[in-house]
């Protein structure tokens, strides 16, 4: 007989959010296991280099990812640096939401190393959340090598803060294991959350932390404990809201397993400050083209194109444009975005520059505008776009590209940057 007791514990949501851990580095000592046990550092070597990831090796010493890898350097001498294999790694998470997809369909990936996964709908099958969990950490490992960590919990938001609870730490020796599977039960969560520093809250960076440590803020308990008036006096009407809805464990978030990117980009630091226009303008070409590809594969197109831009004095600026119709093809977004950067004086030095594209929607017939029948747009175009994501599918990025990036020596300008969101 199914007691009033069973039914509430039912109708009671599991949430896991699972992280891989060091995942770049991870990968990275699977190929190159003679490095197990020294600290190696994913990320660019250069001057300008940045720290991509870390093993927990390196991690003793204090480095992280986004940390200049010049800091990186002076904090660990010895430290080995990889440059990064991006195609390799977003195979590898391929591979590893199959994994998960084997347990549940709802699966919201936050990154190419960790995801949410709502299993509710699975205990009747697997068992609870803490065996489904465990079960889901050790198919990934027998299958590829690597270790995760996982929370399980009533709600997005305290499972991806019990998963940092299981997570191993560093040392010298290498990692020292976590708990692996780390479990807030339904009813505990005000217990677990309290007693945490108010910086574990979604949205708590140096700006409002500063303002909570006027209110006398210490914890989340603080937070939870203050009038919410007496907290929207301190830090707004809409972080206010945030904040105490969490301090109280609230987060009615449904994992969504289908969601659409919002923007596609690709940005580039370069090792010594530009002040060639021309130079800028063959890198939007080129960046401009591998996010046009991106868009086509994806069966996307943009309606607004953006550039971003970072002077040697690390002032960042962006500048948009929105089109008349939405496009996927390479020359547009070019086109747009060096009238973008017409508009901007370079001549003090750029440090970074991005092309990004936004306003995503599915593939659709586009109108065609005057400018569209007259350049790129036009059927014609369509079809080499295809051709050349053909050759591409078959023979790799390099095998073709604009003819504005082909070097008659080197052949096609690929640059040297890394491909990341922003904006």
């Amino acid at each position: 007989m199914t007691t009033q007791a069973d039914a509430a514990r039912a109708n009671v949501r599991t949430i896991v959010h699972v992280d891989m851990d060091a995942f770049f580095a991870s990968v990275e000592l699977l190929r190159r296991p003679e490095l197990r046990g020294t600290p190696v550092i994913v990320g660019g070597a250069g001057r300008r280099g940045v720290v991509a990831a870390a093993s927990y090796e390196a991690r003793s010493y204090g480095v992280h990812s986004a940390m200049p890898s010049a800091r990186a350097k002076r904090l660990c001498p010895e430290a080995v640096f990889l440059a990064g294999d991006h195609a390799l790694y977003r195979e590898v998470s391929t591979r590893i939401m199959a994994v998960m997809a084997r347990f549940t369909p709802l699966i919201e990936p936050l990154s190419l190393d960790e995801a949410f996964l709502d299993v509710t709908a699975a205990r009747r099958l697997f068992g609870d959340g803490p065996a489904i969990a465990a079960a889901l950490r050790s198919a990934i490992f027998e299958e590829e090598g690597l270790w995760c960590s996982a929370g399980v919990a009533t709600n997005k938001f305290v499972a991806k803060l019990a998963s940092e609870e299981a997570k191993p730490k560093p040392s010298r020796r290498g990692p020292i294991p976590g708990s692996g599977v780390f479990v807030v039960a339904p009813g505990a969560e005000i217990s677990f959350l309290h007693p945490l520093p108010a910086r574990a809250l979604w949205g708590v960076g140096a700006a409002t932390m500063a303002k909570l440590d006027r209110l006398g803020v210490v914890t989340v308990g603080d937070i939870a404990a203050l009038p919410l008036t007496a907290l929207i006096s301190g830090v707004g009407v809409a972080v206010g809201n945030h904040l105490h809805a969490l301090a109280h464990a609230r987060d009615e978030r449904s994992v969504e397993p289908h969601q659409r990117a919002k923007s596609m980009s690709h940005e580039e630091t370069y090792p010594f400050d530009r002040f060639e226009r021309a130079d800028l303008e063959r890198d939007i070409v080129r960046m401009s083209d591998s996010v046009a590809s991106r868009l086509r594969r994806a069966a996307v197109v943009a309606r607004t194109v953006t550039i971003k831009v970072r002077f040697g004095d690390f002032r960042t600026i962006t500048r948009s444009l929105t089109l008349d119709a939405a496009t996927d093809s390479g020359t547009r977004i070019a086109r747009t975005a060096r009238l973008l950067l017409d508009e901007i004086d370079v001549s003090t030095g750029i440090r970074l520059l991005g092309v990004g594209a936004t306003g995503l929607d599915d593939e659709a017939p586009e109108q065609l505008s005057l400018d569209a029948l007259a350049a790129d747009d036009r059927e014609e175009w369509r079809k080499a776009n295809e051709a050349v994501d053909d050759i591409r599918e078959r023979f790799g990025t390099t095998a073709i590209g604009p003819a504005a990036l082909i070097d008659p020596e080197k052949g096609i300008d690929t640059g040297t940057g890394n491909e990341n969101p922003w904006g």
